[in-house]
C-alpha cells in the first residue's frame, strides 16, 4: 500500500507519510528517512518529534532514533530545552534526556515561549519559570502565550495583555485580541458577527482603527483582511499604515506563509485555490481543489477530488516533487 504524506515536521525539512495506517518520515526528494513504524508522530520543535506507541507517547530525534520511550500519557512540545508530560495523573516538565527537571500541580501544562510557560489550574491560568516556580498566578479566565513579550489575557469578559512580570500593561478594553505579530496585534471592537476589527501596537495604541470586518495577524508585512459578512465577504490583504496592497477579490484565503498566501475564487466544488506574493502577483495560478501553506518551500495540495485526483507536495513554482501513488 502506497504511503501519503500528511505534514511537514520541520526537522530538516522531513515530512510524514502514512502508509499501512503507520507514519514515518521523507525528505524533500522523497527518500525514506524513517520507515513507517509509529501509530502517530507530531511535528519536531527543539529538534525532537512525540511519537505515539499504543496509548503512550515518547519523542524521536530526526534520524527517527527513540531518545524517550513511550511512557507518558500525555505529552506537549519541546520549546527552550523542556516539555511538559502527563504521567500516572501528574504533570512535570523532562528535559532531552527525559530527566525529571520539576512537577507542578495543574490540571494542564503547556509548551515554554520566550522563558515563561502557562498552566491551568482548576479554571485559571497562570505561567511559572524554568525552575517550576509560579511567577504570574493562575487568575485568568484565558490566557495564552507570550509572544513579543506579552501576553493576551482576559479580565471580566475583556482583552488586553500583559507583560511577563504579570503587570497589565495594555488593558482588558477589547472583545478580542490575536498575539503580537511583527510588532502589531489585532484587535476585535463587537461581536464576530457584526463588530469590527483593527491593530494596535506593542504601546497599546491603536495604529490602524478598528474598520474592517475581519482581520489577522502581520506576517512578511501583510495582514489579511475581509470586507463583507462570513458568507460572501471578499479577501484581500493590507500593510502596517492600513493601506491595502492588494484589493479584497478572494473568496478565500490565508496568512503569507514561507513568503506566499494561498489565495481561493469560487464557491463550493468550483472553488479553486493558488498562491499570491506580497506584491499580490499570481506566481502559481489557481488550480487547486485543496488549499495548504508553504513550510519549508513545499505545500501539500490537490487537483480533482479526493478520489480520482493528484495529491502531493509542489514547490514553489508550482511542479509537483512528489505525488501520491
Amino acid at each position: 500500500m502506497s504511503g501519503i504524506i500528511i505534514g511537514s515536521l520541520s526537522a530538516q525539512d522531513l515530512y510524514r507519510i502514512r502508509v499501512d495506517r503507520k507514519e514515518g518520515l521523507i525528505d524533500k526528494m522523497g527518500k525514506t528517512v524513517v520507515p513507517a513504524k509509529f501509530d502517530k508522530l507530531l511535528a519536531f520543535h527543539d529538534g525532537l518529534a512525540a511519537f505515539k506507541s499504543g496509548a503512550k507517547y515518547g519523542f524521536i530525534n530526526s534520524s527517527g532514533k527513540i531518545v524517550i520511550p513511550a511512557q507518558f500519557d500525555k505529552v506537549h512540545d519541546f520549546a527552550e530545552g523542556l516539555a511538559p508530560v502527563k504521567k500516572s495523573d501528574r504533570w512535570f516538565y523532562i528535559d532531552k534526556s527525559g530527566n525529571k527537571k520539576f512537577d507542578i500541580v495543574a490540571n494542564f501544562a503547556y509548551s515554554f515561549s520566550e522563558g515563561l510557560a502557562r498552566f491551568q489550574l482548576g479554571s485559571k491560568f497562570g505561567y511559572l519559570d524554568k525552575t517550576g516556580k509560579t511567577v504570574i498566578d493562575a487568575k485568568y479566565v484565558r490566557a495564552y502565550d507570550f509572544h513579543e513579550g506579552k501576553a493576551r489575557v482576559q479580565q471580566n469578559n475583556k482583552w488586553g495583555f500583559i507583560d511577563k512580570n504579570g503587570v497589565i500593561v495594555i488593558k482588558p478594553t477589547y472583545d478580542y485580541v490575536w498575539d503580537f505579530s511583527e510588532g502589531m496585534a489585532n484587535f476585535l471592537v463587537g461581536d464576530e458577527r457584526t463588530g469590527k476589527w483593527g491593530f494596535i501596537d506593542k504601546s497599546g495604541k491603536q495604529v490602524i482603527p478598528a474598520k474592517y470586518d475581519k482581520a489577522f495577524g502581520f506576517h512578511s508585512g501583510r495582514a489579511l483582511i475581509r470586507k463583507g459578512n462570513f458568507k460572501t465577504g471578499k479577501f484581500g490583504y493590507i500593510d502596517k499604515t492600513g493601506k491595502i496592497v492588494i484589493d479584497p477579490q478572494f473568496d478565500g484565503a490565508y496568512n503569507f506563509s514561507d513568503g506566499v498566501a494561498n489565495i481561493a475564487v469560487g464557491m463550493g466544488s468550483a472553488r479553486k485555490w493558488g498562491y499570491v506574493d506580497p506584491s499580490g502577483k499570481v506566481i502559481i495560478a489557481r488550480q487547486f481543489s485543496k488549499p495548504a501553506d508553504f513550510k519549508k518551500g513545499l505545500a501539500l495540495v490537490r487537483i480533482g477530488d479526493f478520489k480520482s485526483g493528484t495529491e502531493g507536495y509542489i514547490n514553489k513554482t508550482g511542479k509537483f516533487v512528489w505525488k501520491r501513488q
